[in-house]
Protein backbone atom coordinates (compact mmCIF):
# COMPACT_ATOMS: atom_id res chain seq x y z
CA UNK A 1 0.00 0.00 0.00
CA UNK A 2 0.83 3.45 -1.00
CA UNK A 3 0.43 6.24 1.57
CA UNK A 4 1.01 9.69 2.68
CA UNK A 5 0.61 11.01 6.33
CA UNK A 6 0.19 14.38 7.20
CA UNK A 7 0.50 15.74 10.89
CA UNK A 8 -2.62 18.54 10.83
CA UNK A 9 -4.00 21.08 12.79
CA UNK A 10 -7.15 20.25 11.33
CA UNK A 11 -7.97 18.84 8.15
CA UNK A 12 -11.81 18.42 6.55
CA UNK A 13 -12.86 16.61 3.55
CA UNK A 14 -16.03 17.96 1.15
CA UNK A 15 -18.06 16.19 -1.15
CA UNK A 16 -20.41 18.28 -3.30
CA UNK A 17 -20.06 21.23 -0.83
CA UNK A 18 -20.71 19.09 2.20
CA UNK A 19 -18.59 18.42 4.76
CA UNK A 20 -18.58 14.24 5.37
CA UNK A 21 -15.20 13.80 7.02
CA UNK A 22 -13.32 16.27 9.67
CA UNK A 23 -10.64 16.11 12.09
CA UNK A 24 -9.18 18.27 14.61
CA UNK A 25 -5.27 18.02 15.43
CA UNK A 26 -3.97 14.74 14.36
CA UNK A 27 -3.06 13.25 10.86
CA UNK A 28 -4.33 13.14 7.38
CA UNK A 29 -3.56 9.97 5.52
CA UNK A 30 -4.04 9.63 1.59
CA UNK A 31 -4.03 5.59 0.69
CA UNK A 32 -3.90 4.14 -2.17
CA UNK A 33 -3.95 -0.17 -2.83
CA UNK A 34 -2.42 -1.53 -5.33
CA UNK A 35 -3.09 -4.63 -7.15
CA UNK A 36 -0.65 -6.73 -5.03
CA UNK A 37 -2.46 -5.57 -1.51
CA UNK A 38 -3.93 -7.23 0.84
CA UNK A 39 -5.45 -7.80 4.31
CA UNK A 40 -1.88 -8.02 5.55
CA UNK A 41 -0.67 -4.91 4.19
CA UNK A 42 -3.48 -2.65 5.39
CA UNK A 43 -2.83 -4.06 8.96
CA UNK A 44 0.84 -2.96 8.91
CA UNK A 45 0.37 0.55 7.33
CA UNK A 46 -2.22 0.60 10.30
CA UNK A 47 0.00 -0.31 12.73
CA UNK A 48 2.59 2.06 11.08
CA UNK A 49 0.54 5.16 10.86
CA UNK A 50 -0.48 4.82 14.95
CA UNK A 51 2.78 4.04 15.90
CA UNK A 52 4.56 6.70 14.24
CA UNK A 53 6.18 9.38 16.31
CA UNK A 54 5.67 12.82 14.61
CA UNK A 55 3.70 14.94 17.43
CA UNK A 56 5.94 16.86 19.60
CA UNK A 57 6.85 16.13 23.44
CA UNK A 58 7.69 18.25 25.96
CA UNK A 59 11.09 19.11 24.95
CA UNK A 60 9.15 19.28 21.36
CA UNK A 61 11.19 16.54 19.74
CA UNK A 62 9.08 14.82 17.93
CA UNK A 63 8.34 11.87 19.73
CA UNK A 64 4.81 10.62 20.49
CA UNK A 65 2.36 9.05 18.17
CA UNK A 66 -1.25 9.60 17.06
CA UNK A 67 -2.31 7.02 19.96
CA UNK A 68 -0.07 8.64 22.37
CA UNK A 69 -1.67 12.40 21.59
CA UNK A 70 -5.31 10.94 21.23
CA UNK A 71 -5.64 13.16 17.55
CA UNK A 72 -7.80 12.58 15.35
CA UNK A 73 -7.24 10.34 12.11
CA UNK A 74 -9.28 11.43 8.20
CA UNK A 75 -8.51 8.53 5.75
CA UNK A 76 -9.04 9.93 1.82
CA UNK A 77 -8.47 7.00 -0.80
CA UNK A 78 -5.99 8.40 -3.32
CA UNK A 79 -5.44 5.82 -6.46
CA UNK A 80 -2.95 8.71 -7.93
CA UNK A 81 -0.37 7.95 -5.84
CA UNK A 82 0.32 4.72 -7.66
CA UNK A 83 0.89 7.00 -10.31
CA UNK A 84 3.80 6.36 -13.02
CA UNK A 85 5.47 9.41 -14.66
CA UNK A 86 8.22 7.70 -15.78
CA UNK A 87 7.33 7.93 -19.49
CA UNK A 88 5.46 10.52 -21.26
CA UNK A 89 3.69 13.35 -19.87
CA UNK A 90 0.06 11.32 -18.96
CA UNK A 91 0.81 9.70 -15.62
CA UNK A 92 -0.20 5.68 -15.63
CA UNK A 93 -2.64 4.23 -12.50
CA UNK A 94 -2.08 0.43 -14.02
CA UNK A 95 -0.12 -0.23 -10.27
CA UNK A 96 -3.26 1.19 -8.53
CA UNK A 97 -5.60 -2.06 -7.70
CA UNK A 98 -8.81 -2.52 -9.54
CA UNK A 99 -11.72 -0.09 -8.40
CA UNK A 100 -13.50 -3.23 -6.38
CA UNK A 101 -10.69 -4.49 -5.11
CA UNK A 102 -9.11 -0.99 -4.07
CA UNK A 103 -12.69 -0.15 -2.41
CA UNK A 104 -12.90 -3.42 -0.73
CA UNK A 105 -9.36 -2.79 0.75
CA UNK A 106 -10.15 0.74 1.38
CA UNK A 107 -13.50 0.14 3.71
CA UNK A 108 -11.27 -2.99 5.54
CA UNK A 109 -8.28 -0.58 6.47
CA UNK A 110 -11.24 1.83 7.93
CA UNK A 111 -12.82 -0.85 9.48
CA UNK A 112 -9.75 -1.93 11.30
CA UNK A 113 -8.65 1.79 11.95
CA UNK A 114 -12.18 2.56 13.56
CA UNK A 115 -11.61 -0.73 15.90
CA UNK A 116 -7.91 0.50 16.92
CA UNK A 117 -8.78 3.99 17.31
CA UNK A 118 -11.31 5.90 19.20
CA UNK A 119 -11.45 9.21 16.42
CA UNK A 120 -11.44 8.15 12.33
CA UNK A 121 -13.20 9.97 9.92
CA UNK A 122 -12.99 9.56 6.15
CA UNK A 123 -13.67 10.55 2.45
CA UNK A 124 -15.49 8.78 -0.12
CA UNK A 125 -13.99 6.39 -1.92
CA UNK A 126 -14.45 6.90 -5.47
CA UNK A 127 -15.87 10.81 -5.21
CA UNK A 128 -14.86 13.94 -6.94
CA UNK A 129 -13.50 14.98 -2.97
CA UNK A 130 -11.83 18.33 -1.65
CA UNK A 131 -9.34 17.95 1.18
CA UNK A 132 -8.54 20.76 3.14
CA UNK A 133 -5.82 20.59 5.73
CA UNK A 134 -3.69 23.14 7.69
CA UNK A 135 -0.61 21.04 8.19
CA UNK A 136 1.15 21.52 11.38
CA UNK A 137 5.03 22.07 10.53
CA UNK A 138 4.73 21.01 7.83
CA UNK A 139 4.99 17.36 8.50
CA UNK A 140 4.58 15.15 5.58
CA UNK A 141 5.84 11.77 5.47
CA UNK A 142 5.50 8.76 2.80
CA UNK A 143 4.95 5.21 3.10
CA UNK A 144 5.09 2.45 1.27
CA UNK A 145 4.01 -0.90 2.65
CA UNK A 146 4.98 -4.11 0.61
Amino acid sequence: MLAVLQRVASARVEVGGRVIGEIGAGALLLVCAQAHDGTAQAQKLLSKVLKLRIFSDEAGKMNRSLQDVGGGLLIVSQFTLAADTSSGNRPSFSAAAPAAQGRALYEQFVALARAQHPCVATGEFGADMQVHLVNDGPVTIPLHID
